[in-house]
């Protein structure tokens, strides 16, 4: 009962109420759509805002409890892509450019999906360790690396990996989680509190605005739910399922709490949509962005962001209790 609870009060929050918006939005073709001003401006704050807090929570942890988290994250970086290769080429028979760009988006993060499950945590009171921002971006370069080195490996590329990991460092995404958790681990609590009222209060509003849009990019995608077939469809929900499962059921066994085991799984079972593209357009320029743009935004991420989520803070209770 717990667990239904948990799933209907995040069905029916405001953030996930406005991506179901976005969707209803975009399947009527109404013109509703965030300004690309606006869309940029509110992932910057999204991102720093994280960034800065988790940096600030950095601050107060002793390094013996981060050690272990961020050791298996690196590793979970490590291993997803590998996996998710392994099944799509021999279960889906994809070629090896295909699964090699599909397998880097499944073993990156989600930014969104990550900020959504920090949210969750939040309102059910399973607040998680405040240095999880540290650990996205511990996830999201390893993973990408992985995956096209084991194509650059195999067979002979157009592409630059040298580029792609240039277009991964530098990205928005990397740059304001990295530098925010940079800057808040030096100001600390103290040199937090000025800013604070603009990072802390205006945070959810500012997210269920962006799930809006996201929605709306979302409903886009599902047009290509054809083309992409049914063995792409069942690998975007239950891979990431098992991905989450296995990062909930480690991060319990090196001593996170229930909702930072539930959102280290909701990380690794998250798929990139804004690194990994750029990173693999780069390095992998005859991959379809078809497969990999539909099945992590047309399908893992409304999975995740809906009933995903809830799924992983279920088994979290079941792990940590």
């Amino acid at each position: 009962m717990e667990s239904i609870g948990a799933l209907a009060a995040n069905l029916l929050s405001p953030i996930i109420l406005a991506f179901v918006l976005g969707v209803f939005a975009s399947l009527v073709r109404s013109d509703l759509r965030l300004p690309e001003g606006l869309y940029s401006s509110l992932s910057i704050y999204l991102l720093l805002a994280i960034g800065l807090k988790g940096g600030v929570e950095l601050s107060k942890t002793p390094l013996s409890e981060f050690v272990g988290p961020a050791l298996l994250t690196l590793g979970l970086g490590i291993l997803t892509p590998i996996t998710a290769y392994n099944v799509l080429r021999k279960l889906g028979r994809f070629d090896r450019e295909n699964a090699a760009a599909i397998a880097a988006h499944y073993g990156s993060v989600s930014a969104v999906t990550f900020i959504v499950a920090i949210t969750f945590g939040s309102m059910t009171g399973q607040v998680p360790e405040g240095f999880m921002p540290t650990l996205v971006a511990i996830l999201e370069v390893p993973a990408i690396v992985v995956a096209l080195m084991i194509a650059f490996t195999r067979a002979k590329r157009a592409g630059s990996w040298k580029e792609a990991l240039h277009e991964v460092l530098a990205g928005r995404s990397v740059v304001l989680l990295v530098g925010g958790v940079l800057i808040g681990w030096a100001v600390g609590p103290a040199g937090f509190e000025p800013v604070a009222p603009f990072f802390a209060a205006g945070f959810q509003g500012a997210l269920t605005l962006f799930l809006l849009e996201m929605g709306i990019v979302a409903a886009r995608r599902l047009k290509d739910l054809r083309e992409v077939g049914v063995f792409l469809v069942g690998f975007g929900i239950l891979v990431p399922i098992l991905h989450g499962l296995l990062a909930v059921w480690l991060g319990s066994l090196v001593g996170l709490s229930v909702g930072g085991s539930a959102v280290l799984g909701a990380m690794v079972s998250s798929a990139s949509y804004i690194a990994a593209p750029a990173a693999v357009r780069i390095a992998l320029p005859e991959a379809n962005p078809t497969f990999y743009l539909t099945a992590s935004l047309g399908i893992t991420f409304p999975f995740n962001v809906t009933l995903g989520i809830p799924l992983y803070f279920t088994f979290a209770q079941w792990f940590c209790c």
